[in-house]
């Protein structure tokens, strides 16, 4: 018949199955490398939740209080005050109150601002005496850059102090602040052993199983009453 021209569907059909299937042979690998991955990156970031000693930064030129604050004296004779990062990573996300204004003095012991979480709250006292200079303004807004950056943007306050040099002798630096730190992370695994269970027994994510790593951010989930024992043996001198 003229004009009348015939095509095989089934032959062009099968072009397209055969198209299919090949694309479908090379996705399946693909996909099961991406999932591969995605484990892989749930494991690391799951392994990044517990927290050990080499994690804590301490800078080796700070002041450390062994109630976890830092200080550090500038050249400008003003000495900066914050949290150390064994409490921030601790406590996790916080709020922090301060309880003093500038311009107002205070003494080596007061209290200066808390720390809060979820309405469960920490004291924390000046490791020096002075007036009070400056409050971080940006901390009202940024709370996270406690937990961020405790030694930089995170600081608390600026004071003047009054008894500088009598007053650091209290204070460790340097290696002595590594090796301190590391010790009073053990120490809160201990504190941990025998309080958790009495206050909060269904609390097993503290902790792993075998006794191993510490989690981050272990204060977080526990009740209030841990809190003020921790409190008690942390941060009160």
């Amino acid at each position: 018949m003229d004009g009348f021209s015939y095509s095989d569907i089934f032959a062009t059909k099968g072009i397209e199955y055969l198209v299919i299937i090949a694309f479908l042979v090379l996705l399946i690998p693909f996909a099961v490398m991406l999932n591969r991955q995605a484990k892989v990156t749930t494991q690391l970031k799951q392994a990044l939740e517990f927290l050990s000693a080499g994690s804590l930064r301490i800078p080796q030129g700070l002041l450390f209080n062994k109630n976890h604050t830092w200080t550090h004296l500038e050249k400008s004779g003003s000495a900066s005050l914050g949290l150390d990062d064994l409490l921030v990573h601790l406590t996790g996300e916080v709020n922090l109150s301060a309880l003093k204004k500038p311009g107002e003095t205070i003494r080596r012991g007061d209290p200066i601002a808390e720390i809060g979480h979820r309405g469960k709250l920490l004291r924390i006292d000046s490791p020096i005496s002075g007036k009070i200079l400056q409050i971080n303004p940006t901390l009202g807004d940024h709370p996270g850059l406690l937990n961020e950056d405790p030694y930089g943007r995170g600081w608390i306050y600026k004071i003047k102090p009054a008894n500088w040099i009598a007053e650091t002798t209290y204070c460790v630096v340097a290696e002595e602040a590594t090796l301190w730190s590391a010790t009073e992370l053990n120490r809160f695994k201990d504190f941990l052993a025998t309080t958790m269970h009495k206050y909060s027994p269904d609390s097993p994510q503290v902790i792993l199983q075998d006794g191993g790593e510490l989690a981050d951010h272990a204060l977080a989930t526990l009740p209030a009453e841990i809190w003020q024992d921790f409190q008690n043996q942390f941060l009160t001198p």
